[in-house]
C-alpha cells in the first residue's frame, strides 16, 4: 500500500504553509493594517521555513534536516504566543512598540522628542480580531501545527530509511 503522505509531500507542505500564512500577512498589511516591529519579526522564521524546505526538496537533502524547518515553525510560534500576550497586556513588550508610563519629571519638550520618535504601529494594540482571535493568535497556533507537520516528516523519513 501506498504511503498518502511520503515525508517530501508532508515537507512540501510544510514550507507551502508557511508560504501562505507570509502571504496572508503581506495581503493585510497591503489592505491597510501596518505591522508592528513584533509583526515583522513573526515573518523572518516563516521565511527561513520556506528555504529550508525549498532546499530539502530541491537538493534531496537527509531528513534530519526538516528539523531545522520545524525549529523555524517554532520559533514564529513562540513570537507569535509573546506578541499575543503583549496585545492582551499580560506582559511587557519591547519598549520600542508598547506604551508606557509617563514619567511626570520629563520636559516639555523632551516629551514631545518621544512622541515624535514613537513608531506608527504599536505591538499592544490588537488592529484585527475575529471572535477574539487576533492575528498573533493565528500565527501562534498556526505555526505550531505547521512544526508538527515537519516533525513528522522527519519522523516518517527516519522510519523508512
Amino acid at each position: 500500500m501506498r504511503d498518502p503522505f511520503p515525508p517530501r509531500m508532508l515537507i512540501g507542505y510544510a514550507a507551502a504553509g508557511s508560504a501562505f500564512v507570509l502571504a496572508g500577512a503581506l495581503i493585510f498589511q497591503a489592505m491597510g493594517y501596518a505591522p508592528c516591529h513584533l509583526c515583522i519579526w513573526q515573518r523572518w522564521p516563516h521565511l527561513a521555513a520556506i528555504l529550508i524546505g525549498l532546499a530539502i526538496l530541491a537538493f534531496r537533502l537527509p531528513s534530519w534536516t526538516a528539523l531545522f524547518g520545524m525549529l523555524a515553525a517554532l520559533t514564529t510560534s513562540g513570537l507569535g504566543f509573546y506578541h499575543s500576550g503583549v496585545e492582551r497586556h499580560i506582559f511587557a513588550g519591547p519598549t520600542d512598540c508598547t506604551s508606557g508610563a509617563v514619567n511626570s519629571a520629563i520636559s516639555a519638550a523632551d516629551l514631545m522628542a518621544q512622541i515624535n520618535a514613537a513608531p506608527l504601529v504599536r505591538c499592544d494594540e490588537i488592529p484585527w480580531e475575529m471572535f477574539g482571535i487576533t492575528m498573533a493568535n493565528l500565527n501562534a497556533i498556526g505555526s505550531l501545527v505547521l512544526a508538527g507537520i515537519w516533525l513528522w516528516a522527519f519522523l516518517k523519513a527516519r522510519r523508512s530509511a
